[in-house]
Order: C-alpha cells, then sequence, then structure tokens
C-alpha cells in the first residue's frame, strides 16, 4: 500500500515537467452556507468581478481562482454549474474592513507561507510576545491582490512580489508564483494510474506549482531563517466525514503530534500502524500533525453522507529540513510537520469561524541564495457516485476500503 502511495503521488507531481489558531468570527453552520456551485460563484463575483472560471471540455469540472484573492482556489464542482461546490467559503469575511490577524475568505485550496511560530516567525514582530493579539499574517498572503501573468481554459497563472519580516529582524525580498491547472478526466486517470472502474463516477482534479524565489541580496540560512511554502485546503464537513493520512508503518506514535489544541478526545481520533484518523464534523477543534520521516505524500477524506471522497497529493523530501510552527520560541525551529489535518469547531467562549476542515501540505524550509527558486507540488481530486466504486478507488490509492474507513468512528 504504501508504495503505491508514494507512485501515485510522484505521477501526480511528474504531470506538471492558520493552521488555525485563535481565530475569531460570527458562527456559520453548514446549512447557512450555500452548497451550490453557481451560488458561490455569483456571490464571489460581487467582490471580484475579475473572478477566473475554469472548466473541462465537457463543462461538467469546475474551479473558481481569484488573483485578487491571493491566488486562491475558492472552490470546484464534479457536475456543472449547478453542482455540489466543495470548498468552504466564509461569506461573512467579504463584508466590513480588513481584520487584523487574519481575514479567513476560505477557500479550497490557499497558499500560506511559514514558519507561524517558532524564533524565525513570519507572523509576529520582533520581540513581541506569540500570543492572539501580536498575530498578524503578512500582507501578501492574506488580503493584498495578486497579479495574473498567464491564463487559459484550464490553466492560470498568478504572481506576487513582497518583502516579509520575521521574529529576528531579517528581511526577505521574494516573489511567490502560482500556477493552477484543471486536469480532463483522463489526465485524473493518467496521473493517479487508476485502474479501477469510474464509468459512473463523477470526478474533478487539479495541480497546483506553488514556487518561492530569493529576490533580495542576501541567501537565506538557518543564521537568518528562511520561509516555507504551506498550502491549505479548506472543505465542508459533514457529520460522516473521516480524514485518512496514510504513514509509513510504525506501531507508536512516533512523527505524529496530536495536542496542538489540547489532546483530542479519543472518540474523535484514531491511530493505526498505517494511518491516522481524525474525524471531520466541524464540531470540535482539533489539528494533527504528520513529520516527513513518517508522511506520506497523499491526504484524503471520505464524506459517506455525500459519497465523496477527496484526495490530495504533494511532496514530500526527507532530506531537507522542516520547520517548526509552534508558538514557542525555545522549540527547535527545524524540526516541524509536512503534513496537516484540522477539525474547525467552537472556541471557548461559544463562536466558531466555520464549520470546515483542512488538509494541508508544508514544504521544507526555503534556505535559498538570491536568485534560487523552489517549488512545492499540491494536487487536488475529488470522487463522487455511488461506494462500490469509490471502494475501488480507496482500495487501489489508500490501500483501505470505504467500509473501513466509515467503521473508524460508526459512519457505516
Amino acid at each position: 500500500m504504501n508504495k503505491y502511495i508514494l507512485a501515485f503521488a510522484l505521477l501526480s507531481n511528474l504531470s506538471f515537467t492558520i493552521s488555525c489558531s485563535e481565530r475569531q468570527k460570527d458562527n456559520q453552520t453548514i446549512e447557512d452556507s450555500p452548497n451550490n456551485f453557481l451560488q458561490d460563484k455569483k456571490f464571489l463575483e460581487k467582490f471580484d468581478p475579475n473572478l477566473v472560471e475554469l472548466s473541462t471540455a465537457d463543462e461538467q469540472a469546475k474551479i473558481l481562482v481569484s488573483p485578487k484573492y491571493q491566488g486562491k482556489v475558492f472552490t470546484s464542482t464534479a457536475a456543472g454549474e449547478n453542482g455540489e461546490s466543495f470548498g468552504w467559503i466564509n461569506y461573512k469575511a467579504f463584508e466590513g474592513p480588513l481584520d487584523k490577524h487574519m481575514n479567513a475568505y476560505g477557500g479550497e485550496s490557499r497558499l500560506w507561507l511559514g514558519p507561524e511560530g517558532n524564533k524565525y516567525s513570519l507572523y509576529f514582530e520582533p520581540g513581541k510576545k506569540m500570543v492572539f493579539e501580536n498575530w498578524h499574517t503578512p500582507a501578501a498572503i492574506d488580503h493584498e491582490p495578486w497579479e495574473k501573468t498567464k491564463a487559459g481554459p484550464r490553466e492560470i497563472a498568478m504572481t506576487k512580489s513582497t518583502s516579509i519580516t520575521n521574529y529576528q529582524g531579517t528581511e526577505f525580498k521574494l516573489q511567490l508564483q502560482r500556477t493552477v491547472a484543471l486536469l480532463e478526466k483522463e489526465e485524473i486517470l493518467k496521473n493517479t494510474a487508476l485502474t479501477a472502474d469510474v464509468s459512473a463516477i463523477k470526478m474533478i482534479g487539479y495541480t497546483t506549482i506553488n514556487s518561492i524565489q530569493n529576490t533580495g541580496d542576501f541567501p537565506w540560512t538557518p543564521e537568518t531563517g528562511a520561509p516555507c511554502l504551506w498550502v491549505l485546503d479548506m472543505f465542508r464537513p459533514s457529520a460522516k466525514t473521516t480524514i485518512v493520512l496514510p504513514l509509513k508503518p510504525n506501531d507508536s506514535k512516533e512523527g505524529l503530534t496530536t495536542n496542538y489544541f489540547g489532546e483530542i478526545p479519543e472518540e474523535r481520533i484514531a491511530i493505526t500502524e498505517n494511518y491516522l484518523f481524525l474525524k471531520a464534523d466541524g464540531l470540535s477543534r482539533g489539528k494533527v500533525g504528520v513529520s516527513p520521516e513518517r508522511g506520506l505524500p497523499m491526504a484524503a477524506s471520505y464524506d459517506h453522507l455525500n459519497k465523496l471522497l477527496s484526495i490530495t497529493t504533494f511532496n514530500i523530501s526527507s532530506e531537507l529540513p522542516y520547520l517548526n510552527q509552534e508558538w514557542n520560541t525555545d522549540a527547535d525551529p527545524f524540526k516541524g510537520d509536512a503534513v496537516n489535518a484540522y477539525n474547525d469547531g467552537p472556541l471557548e467562549d461559544g463562536s466558531q469561524m466555520g464549520p470546515f476542515y483542512e488538509l494541508e501540505s508544508v514544504s521544507p524550509g526555503a534556505f535559498l541564495s538570491p536568485g534560487q527558486r523552489m517549488e512545492h507540488f499540491h494536487n487536488v481530486y475529488h470522487f463522487t457516485g455511488n461506494e462500490k466504486e469509490l471502494n475501488e478507488i480507496t482500495q487501489q490509492l489508500l490501500g483501505i476500503s470505504i467500509a473501513e474507513i466509515n467503521g473508524v468512528f460508526g459512519n457505516d
């Protein structure tokens, strides 16, 4: 199973040749937000008249991309304009003044930068205590518009030049680039090497190439600190959605972090030799992290209620250091996660940003000399249809059956 996952992710990447800290918003239930692609499109166009829609030749698979909103893929569908909208969009965040901490617009694929914490943090000013009041998302990845450099029926490229100062006072001059490409069904099958019968399955897949370039005049080193690329996918939860993180076999919890917001209740998390499972119902905050030594280049979720299988693939390096994102200046800054997952839930005061859940991937630290560039690939696939055929996909790509996934938290 693990060898296949590695091969699958490699095929996906070759096709190209906040984290959720204490952020307080008004509650938005699943019922409050539209679940229709066209509704989301009309809403977004009110705030971004230049919103870009990419569509397959049969106009069934579609995604909405916004250079104005930092190159986000806001949402996607596999069934045309009136089909289900897979991304979570925070309608309330578009109204009113800018939030000084984070403007949580949502979106099923956004590019951020790390590290969020540690002594080289990009989110805290030098000398400031690492508490929520002092936490600020860099403007270039929060609310400033990006430039569209290329656009076609199924591909768009965007860029942003900026400078960001870290907790040590080092100013990084950099350029971010993001290319998003929508895949035809044949390309999805080729990228995933799927051989199962998927004739009755609706699907959508898209690739993102995310890059960072050092445009300054000094190298980024362990002494200066360095940024990293961080891709976060926000999806709509349900009462019977389960996150599945494949792992390199180990009968211990080595390489796993499960206490970012306190220990996750045992009825919401399960860990086996080969998988970490997390309940994704949007009702209880919990975040998990997987080290590059333990992680595999794939994350997934299955929504039993809506018969929706979502899979993300990305690249992981076992040779380069990953950055610690914890709000802790004493922690080892070069020992961090490669994969994360998050389930949203109410804060102590009862308020909640979502509900949503996230699948996340992170690049190693970008220790770049002037002019050098680093890329991070992150791909998203959605499959929806009857469980018999979806089961063939999970068996082949994840090495686990739908029944096993549903059984983890009693969703069968």
